[in-house]
């Protein structure tokens, strides 16, 4: 038998507060070859990769501040390897499968005592039986999708007696998550984040747009006097270009005079890193960064890993590979399409084929990055069989080291 840990992978989903700021992730524990067969001891499988996920992947330093929802059944509820995860970094979700039996109600009020924070999944009616298990959870999720108006209503208003917080799951639109805002929700979790509607229907800013070209100038190579005549018209990219060359942190002691002294001074790779950190921080509403650009910075920092164990020794198949996870989801952002945005970027043939006709290398890597956010196990397989390079192991390694970027950035940006 294959060995579990290598059968599984691990997914994610953001969970966000009422201000949009990234709050959690759930955790999504999946077969990473769709074949589930292998898996004699499904419950050995599920806690094997979740230590795992914490201990040799380091997920828990990965999360940051934000903690890891993780799904529990029944069967997983009563093993003794659910007790090896840390506390503090994760959210025991008891699925709605789970029986409120009296074992059922004993067994959470002792994860309780012992630290764990649980959780009560896809709640749509109070149902007598559940109200001693619902006492001892701190979270409710509530699944919105098969409720009314009304229904959901009714629903907030008596869980708002038990002081209980309120997650809404499933939440898709702006109208659903008004109301959900309305009804005291403190947390929201679907698809809606990643609708220019919902993201205050914001373009891309002047100095956005700027990072963008200056980055496709530098992926495509361009002269020194291209990137120095892109970088006049933004005063503020500059003065801050030239402060950062000048400083300690740049390891040089030379005086900067001009805009190509400073490009060749810090070097182009380093200039595309410092690029890419503006990008991630220009996003900011009310001095955090978008939930939505958070993600666009670790789907490019998560294919720039994966293109490393494609292409270890191509550094620049690397940074081509984050420009196209970034880039991926700039349409959801901007409301435009593909096409229009990446036009007047300058960038590569390989690149822009990714992005518009989802050709080539780096479009299998977008793929897989994709089914990895989702969960998507029936694209799965197809995706590890274009990409032979890639495991679920590497996939783990890399998705893990790309939570890790984002959060050193989140806290860089509020230091």
């Amino acid at each position: 038998m294959s060995d579990a840990a290598d059968q599984l992978f691990l997914g994610r989903q953001p969970i966000l507060d009422r201000d949009q700021r990234l709050h959690a992730y759930e955790l999504l524990f999946r077969n990473g070859s769709g074949n589930a067969a292998d898996v004699t001891d499904g419950v050995a499988a599920t806690a094997t990769v979740i230590a795992n996920a914490f201990t040799e992947l380091g997920v828990e330093a990965a999360l940051g501040n934000c903690r890891g929802f993780i799904n529990v059944d029944e069967e997983f509820l009563f093993s003794d390897m659910l007790e090896l995860l840390p506390r503090q970094s994760v959210v025991l979700e008891i699925l709605e499968t789970v029986p409120p039996s009296e074992a059922v109600v004993d067994r959470c009020r002792m994860l309780k005592a012992a630290g764990f924070t649980l959780a009560l999944d896809d709640v749509i009616q109070l149902a007598p039986e559940y109200a001693e298990l619902l006492s001892l959870v701190e979270i409710v999720k509530v699944d919105i999708q098969p409720l009314s108006r009304v229904e959901l209503m009714q629903l907030a208003m008596k869980l708002k007696p038990s002081g209980k917080v309120l997650l809404a799951e499933k939440v898709d639109s702006r109208e659903q998550m008004e109301q959900c805002m309305k009804l005291g929700f403190a947390l929201f979790q679907g698809y809606y984040f990643a609708k220019p509607t919902i993201i205050a229907g914001r373009k891309l800013d002047h100095s956005q747009l700027s990072l963008m070209k200056l980055m496709g100038l530098l992926l495509s190579d361009a002269d020194t006097g291209a990137i120095e005549q892109a970088l006049k018209p933004e005063p503020g990219l500059t003065m801050n270009l030239l402060r950062m060359t000048n400083s300690v942190g740049s390891g040089t002691t030379e005086t900067i005079t001009s805009l190509g002294h400073a490009i060749a001074v810090l070097g182009r790779r380093q200039l595309q890193r410092w690029l890419q950190l503006l990008l991630f921080a220009s996003g900011s509403q009310n001095g955090t960064a978008s939930p939505l650009l958070q993600l666009a910075a670790t789907r490019g920092r998560l294919m720039e890993l994966l293109a490393a164990e494609v292409e270890p020794a191509n550094p620049a198949f690397a940074d081509k590979a984050f420009m196209v996870g970034i880039m991926s989801l700039m349409p959801v952002l901007v409301g435009q399409p593909i096409r229009e945005i990446v036009a007047p970027l300058g960038l590569g043939d390989d690149v822009k084929g990714a992005l518009c006709d989802d050709t080539g290398p780096l479009a299998d890597l977008l793929s897989l990055t994709e089914c990895s956010e989702s969960g998507d196990l029936s694209r799965l397989a197809s995706c590890f069989a274009r990409l032979p390079a890639i495991g679920p192991k590497a996939l783990n390694r890399a998705q893990t080291g790309a939570l890790q970027w984002a959060n050193s950035l989140t806290q860089e940006k509020s230091a």
